[in-house]
C-alpha cells in the first residue's frame, strides 16, 4: 500500500506530498492541471525511464519518494531477502534526477539498479495508464487469471516440482547419452592405451628408481675403485686410520690420571674411532654390493626406454601421472560397462516424472477449461455494466505439443469491442487483446477482469489513470461500483473526470494550478502544479462543478451530495 508520495521539483511541479487512503483514492481537477504528470512522477519510483527535460529548475535536482507498507507480503520478503535488502514493513522507494541529468535509484536508502527497483515496484504497484501496452496482453498474466479462479496453486507447485525434477532428470538422461557416444567412439582407443599401460606394469616410482639404478651402475667401476681406497686407508695400509686411534688413547691413558683434560681427549679419540670403524664396515659393504653389470645395465636401459615411450605418448613427466593415467583409463572402461544400465534407469526416471508431469497439466487445463465460460460470461456482463455493450471477452485455450513450466496449454484472451447485438459467439473479429482493444477498452476490461480475481489473487495497490474515457452516467457509475468494491481488499488509486466515480471515494485529491509570484521584482510569474485533500463540503462542491459547471446549480449540489454521502 503506498501512503505517501512526495515529489520535488519535476516538470511544473515544484513540491507535493499526498497521504493517501488504504482503500478508494480519487485524484481529479481541470484538464491541463497536471494529473498526468504526477502519474508521470509515480512512473520514476516504479522503475520508468527519466528524462533530464523533467527538470524545470536546473539548478535543484530531482526528487520522487514512495513510502509503501508491505502489509508482511511474502513475495516482498523474499524479493529483500535475495536482494540483501533491509525487509521492513515499510519500504521507501525513493528516485533522484541530479541536475546534471544523472539518475540514481534507492531502496530503503540502499542504492540499487533500474532492474531491481522496476521488480519489486511491479509487487507493490500495478499502473494502468490509457494507452500503455497493459499486462492483460501478456500470456502469463490470462494464464494466472484463469488460475487464480480455478484455485489452481497447491495442483500447480506440485506440478511445477514434478516439472523441474523431470527437467533434470531428462538433462542428466541426455548426458549420459552424450557420454555414451563419446564412449563408443573412444573405447577402442581406449582400450589399447589401458592394455599398453597394464602390460608396462610400472611401480610408483619406478622409472625414477631405475634412472638413479641406471647412474649408479654406469659409474661403478669408479665407485668401487673409491670405496676400496677408502676402506684401504681406514683398515688396511700399512699406518691404518683405525688403529692408530686406538694407539693413540693407549699413550694418553698411561699419563690420564696425572691431567685433569686427557681423560676428555680420550674420549673424543675413542669415539673417534668407534665413528671411523663403522664408516669402515659401511664402505666395505657397499662396495661388495657395487659391481659392474653390463647385462643388467642393457634391461634397465631397455625398461626405461618403454617408460619414456610412454611418458611422451601420454604427456606425462613422472611414474605418478602415468599410473594416474592408467586408473582414468580404467574407470572409463569401467564406466562404458555400466554407462548402458545407468541409461535405462534414468530413461525410466524421465519417463516416470513425465507421465507424472502429464497427468498433473491434464488435471491443470480441464481446470482452467472449466473457468473459461463463467468467465466471459461474468466478464461480458461487466462490460456492458461499464458502458461497452458490443465487447465480448473470448478465452481460448489450446494444448500445447511439449510441456511448459505452468503446464500444456496455450492461453489467448480474445476480444472484439463493436459485436452486433444478438451475434455473440458468430463474429469472426475476436483478436488478441493487445492487437485490438483500445487505452480505455482495455482498462475497463481490466477492472472487470482484476474484480473477478480480486478474492483469488494477492493484487498490489491499483492504479488506474482516466480509465473513464468514452464513459458516463450509469456506465461510470457502475465502474465506480466496482473500484469501491475492489477497495475493500486492496488500496486503489483512480485519476477520472467523471463525477459518479469521484463520488465513491475515501480519499478525494484536487490538482490545480497555482501562479507563483516571483522572489525578486524583476522576475516572471511561475506556474506550478499543486494537490490537496478535498474536506467532504470541498468535495460536494468539486462533483457538482464536474456535474453542471463552474457555477454549480442547486440541483447539481443536491445531486453530489448525495453521490458523497451514498
Amino acid at each position: 500500500m503506498l501512503r505517501t508520495l512526495h515529489i520535488e521539483n519535476y516538470a511544473i511541479i515544484d513540491s507535493l506530498q499526498m497521504d493517501l487512503s488504504q482503500k478508494l483514492n480519487v485524484i481529479t481537477g481541470e484538464t491541463g492541471a497536471g494529473k498526468s504528470i504526477i502519474v508521470g512522477a509515480l512512473g520514476l519510483i516504479l522503475g520508468e525511464r527519466a528524462d533530464s527535460a523533467v527538470l524545470v529548475n536546473k539548478e535543484r535536482k530531482c526528487i520522487v519518494e514512495g513510502t509503501f507498507h508491505t502489509e508482511k507480503r511474502k513475495v516482498i520478503k523474499d524479493f529483500l531477502k535475495e536482494n540483501d535488502l533491509d525487509a521492513d514493513d515499510e519500504l521507501v522507494l525513493r528516485r533522484e534526477i541530479s541536475t546534471n541529468g544523472k539518475s540514481r535509484a534507492f531502496i530503503n536508502d540502499t542504492p540499487v539498479n533500474l532492474g531491481q527497483l522496476q521488480q519489486l515496484s511491479s509487487l507493490l504497484v500495478d499502473l494502468h495508464q490509457q494507452f500503455d501496452t497493459l499486462e492483460l496482453g501478456e500470456t502469463d498474466f490470462q494464464r494466472e487469471v484463469l488460475d487464480a479462479l480455478a484455485n489452481h496453486t497447491p495442483v500447480l507447485d506440485k506440478y511445477q516440482k514434478s516439472f523441474r525434477q523431470w527437467q533434470l532428470v531428462k538433462k542428466e538422461w541426455e548426458v549420459l547419452k552424450e557420454q555414451k557416444q563419446q564412449f563408443d567412439k573412444e573405447a577402442d582407443y581406449n582400450q589399447f592405451q589401458f592394455k599398453e599401460l597394464e602390460e608396462a606394469g610400472f611401480k610408483e616410482n619406478e622409472l625414477e628408481n631405475i634412472d638413479a639404478e641406471l647412474k649408479m651402475l654406469s659409474h661403478a667401476e669408479g665407485i668401487k675403485s673409491a670405496l676400496t681406497q677408502v676402506y684401504f686407508q681406514l683398515q688396511e695400509s700399512e699406518s691404518p686410520l683405525v688403529p692408530q686411534l686406538k694407539n693413540l688413547q693407549n699413550q694418553l691413558h698411561t699419563y690420564s690420571s696425572y691431567h685433569a683434560d686427557l681423560p676428555i681427549l680420550i674420549q673424543r679419540l675413542q669415539s673417534s674411532q668407534i665413528e671411523l670403524q663403522d664408516i669402515a664396515d659401511e664402505v666395505d659393504r657397499i662396495s661388495n654390493h657395487v659391481n659392474y653389470d653390463p647385462k643388467k645395465i642393457e634391461q634397465l636401459n631397455d625398461r626405461l626406454s618403454v617408460g619414456y615411450k610412454l611418458l611422451k605418448k601420454h604427456g606425462a613427466k613422472t611414474t605418478s601421472e602415468l599410473l594416474t593415467i592408467y586408473k582414468q583409463l580404467r574407470e572409463k572402461l569401467r564406466a562404458v560397462l555400466n554407462i548402458d544400465m545407468q541409461i535405462s534407469e534414468k530413461e525410466k526416471e524421465a519417463m516416470s516424472l513425465l507421465k507424472e508431469a502429464n497427468e498433473l497439466g491434464a488435471k491443470i487445463s480441464e481446470g482452467r477449461k472449466k473457468q473459461v465460460k463463467p468467465l466471459e460470461d461474468k466478464v461480458n456482463k461487466l462490460l456492458a455494466q461499464v458502458g461497452m455493450p458490443n465487447a465480448r471477452l473470448k478465452v481460448e485455450i489450446k494444448s500445447t505439443a511439449e510441456l511448459n513450466a505452468y503446464g500444456i496449454d496455450s492461453i489467448d484472451f480474445l476480444f472484439d469491442a463493436n459485436l452486433p447485438a444478438g451475434q455473440a459467439g458468430k463474429s469472426n473479429q475476436f483478436q488478441p487483446v493487445r492487437k485490438v482493444a483500445s487505452g480505455g477498452e482495455l482498462s475497463r476490461l481490466m477492472l472487470c477482469i482484476k474484480s473477478l480475481v480480486a478474492q483469488s489473487v494477492d493484487l498490489p495497490t491499483m492504479i488506474f489513470d482516466e480509465i473513464d474515457t468514452g464513459i458516463s452516467g450509469e456506465a461510470a457509475r457502475q465502474v465506480g461500483l466496482i473500484m469501491k468494491n475492489l477497495a475493500a481488499q486492496r488500496q486503489m488509486i483512480c485519476i477520472t473526470h467523471q463525477p459518479q466515480i469521484a463520488g465513491k471515494a475515501d480519499a478525494h485529491f484536487f490538482v490545480y494550478k497555482e501562479i507563483v509570484k516571483p522572489a525578486s521584482p524583476s522576475g516572471r510569474d511561475a506556474v506550478k502544479t499543486n494537490i490537496r485533500q478535498l474536506s467532504t463540503e470541498e468535495r460536494i462542491t468539486a462533483i457538482a462543478k464536474m456535474l453542471s459547471g463552474e457555477k454549480p446549480t442547486a440541483a447539481a449540489m443536491e445531486n453530489a451530495k448525495e453521490m458523497v454521502m451514498n
